[in-house]
């Protein structure tokens, strides 16, 4: 029997072009079919938290737009010529080829029109991004691996000093544009780590870009906060530069989660416990003065409230929230759905991270990437009181079937404008309360 997937929460691995515009000044080269790009940066940018399409996305983005000749004939030609005028036209720093579908199953080589570039001293790299080679995931770190491979080596070969920095980390956590809240998120990580005294080196977003990339073989160490994504872009990292990496697989959100964070990754850093006990509590007075300015309303005002919570997100945004929803606002949960079709390898880790969360509360988790599926696993709930579904704009509709709450946290989000909103650490706890208790009281007005 045929299967297919309903309300789908990820592209294909050629969306890793939003990868690349992730990196300020870094274009991308669609070796692809028409109309490939523009689907992606619906998916991604436009029609999800509407991110834009910044410096060279969108409809600017250089595409081969391989079509039957290229098909028939080979498309090698025809990505030359549009590598070079595009190096022609777009001022960048790094120039990145993306194959799509077509390109992957005529089999044009791609590599070696990148290296005749490569030759000539531009900047140019290429990856094997087939859309039926996995999801943007998949893409995500293939891009990263192309970029260590064939820009930062010959980079870090040539740099006559490539010694350690101490203090300096490589941040690796969400991937940008499928987390919309992607940009907020990054910085505020690197917030937490100058607050302990280190130095975050994030190549995305504002302040990233080239020069951050040519630091990456230089850090002291590398930070993979993803309960899975990332992993594999840490290990070939510690095999080209021999950099060792840490990896917290929780989100931190909220002062429970946030302060287990920082400790740990400062006694893996060899800081001080004392500087990080200072940080941490003040942090906490910080967080602290407006929940307790808050807590008549949170504490009290309790009917009309979720009775159960249920998350439908990434695995890096389930475990996120429900771990801050229990520990910290001490919501019960229900059922948690992961959509980001986690390899079957990790899926006992993450189920593993979701026990122990507090004293006999351990929430269902169920893998599913299909909305069909979440969708009938919801009906079959019996609440008892009206919901709080944490999801994507496409469970707003399971929602109000349950007479729930709904808050749009993950891919797609079309009813929400995001810019640099965050839900990281203390601040970003406060965010998140502050969202969820509106959606509620805007359900009274």
């Amino acid at each position: 029997m045929s299967q297919f997937v309903e309300q789908i929460r990820q592209v294909c691995a050629l969306g890793a072009m939003q990868t690349v515009l992730a990196i300020p000044r870094a274009v991308p080269i669609l070796h692809a079919g028409p109309g490939c790009g523009q689907k992606l940066w619906s998916a991604l940018g436009e029609y999800h938290g509407y991110q834009g399409s910044g410096y060279t996305g969108g409809h600017s983005i250089p595409c081969t737009n391989s079509g039957e000749k290229e098909v028939i004939f080979g498309g090698d030609e025809r990505l030359r010529e549009v590598t070079a005028n595009t190096l022609r036209v777009i001022d960048g720093d790094l120039y990145v080829i993306l194959t799509g579908c077509t390109a992957d199953i005529v089999g044009d080589d791609v590599g070696e029109v990148a290296r005749r570039f490569q030759e000539q001293g531009k900047p140019v790299v290429y990856a094997e991004t087939g859309g039926f080679k996995g999801t943007n995931f998949y893409g995500h770190e293939r891009v990263l691996e192309a970029i260590i491979d064939q820009y930062l080596k010959p980079v870090a070969a040539a740099a006559s000093a490539s010694a350690v920095e101490p203090g300096l980390v490589n941040v690796w956590s969400v991937v940008p544009y499928q987390d919309a809240f992607w940009t907020g998120n990054l910085q505020a990580i690197g917030q937490l780590l100058q607050s302990i005294g280190l130095t975050p080196n994030i190549i995305f977003g504002p302040g990233g870009g080239v020069d951050a990339l040519r630091r990456v073989p230089k850090a002291q160490f590398n930070l993979l906060l993803s309960p899975w994504v990332g992993l594999q872009t840490v290990h070939h990292l510690e095999q080209s530069f021999g950099t060792p990496y840490f990896h917290y697989p929780i989100f931190p959100i909220g002062p429970t989660e946030t302060g287990r964070f920082l400790r740990q990754l400062a006694d893996y850093a060899g800081i001080a416990g004392e500087r990080v006990e200072a940080v941490i509590a003040e942090q906490e007075a910080h967080y602290y003065y407006y929940i307790e300015r808050s807590a008549d309303f949170l504490f009290e005002s309790r009917s009309g409230l979720p009775g159960r919570f249920v998350t439908i997100a990434d695995s890096f945004y389930a475990l996120g929230i429900t771990r801050f929803l229990i520990q910290d606002l001490g919501m019960l949960p229900e059922v948690q759905f992961i959509t980001d079709d986690t390899p079957p390898e990790h899926q006992q880790a993450i189920n593993g991270y979701f026990e122990n969360i507090a004293e006999g509360v351990r929430p269902p988790v169920v893998f599913a990437n299909d909305g069909g599926e979440v969708r009938e696993a919801l009906r079959a709930i019996r609440f008892r009181e009206r919901p709080l579904i944490l999801g994507s704009t496409w469970d707003r509709v399971s929602a109000r079937e349950l007479k729930g709450y709904s808050l749009s946290v993950s891919l797609p989000i079309s009813e929400r404008l995001v810019l640099s909103r965050a839900y990281a650490g203390y601040d970003g706890a406060l965010r998140l309360t502050e969202d969820i208790y509106s959606v509620i009281l805007s359900d009274y007005q």
